[in-house]
């Protein structure tokens, strides 16, 4: 399998609605660097703590390359920065991003962005999620997981619902 790096969003998004484990079958091993290990557990994000060591499949490798971080921490925070900064280092051609500026500057860097809702999608396609709608919901309405309309009708399309 593909190696892939994930940012703390997408393991957040899946977290709340009970998916984790969509990341093991998808993808096999995830790594994740420090950074976004320490933003699942800080209490103060107003979130549940989460254990990367909870996670199935989930490793955490730091990222060497500080400079890169450091070119990246311009315009992105620490753990969307280390995330691409490790993507590039293990040669990952996916990561799994939320954010806009995350996944275009993803692009930039010859990566394959995926969101908790693409996961979510992927899940549907190989039978691990019946359905995909109520689960956007659940993100947008308890998490606060922004999609704008033209997203969720994509994702509404691609899920086939």
């Amino acid at each position: 399998m593909a190696i892939v790096v994930s940012d703390t969003s997408p393991l957040r998004a899946l977290a709340h609605v009970g998916h984790l484990d969509l990341l093991a079958a998808i993808y096999g091993e995830i790594l994740v660097p420090p950074a976004v290990a320490d933003e699942l557990q800080d209490v103060s994000s107003g979130f549940p703590p989460i254990a990367v060591s909870s996670i199935p499949a989930v490793r955490v490798q730091a990222p060497s390359d500080s400079r890169l971080i450091s070119r990246f921490q311009q315009e992105l925070d620490r753990g969307e920065s280390e995330a691409l900064a490790l993507a590039i280092e293990v040669g990952a051609k996916i990561i799994l991003i939320d954010e806009k500026l995350g996944r275009a500057t993803a692009e930039h860097e010859g990566l394959q962005p995926v969101g908790a809702l693409g996961v979510l999608v992927r899940g549907k396609q190989v039978g691990l999620v019946t359905a995909v709608l109520p689960l956007m919901d659940r993100l947008r309405d308890e998490l606060g997981f922004f999609m704008s309309s033209e997203l969720y009708d994509k994702v509404r399309r691609l899920a086939d619902e």
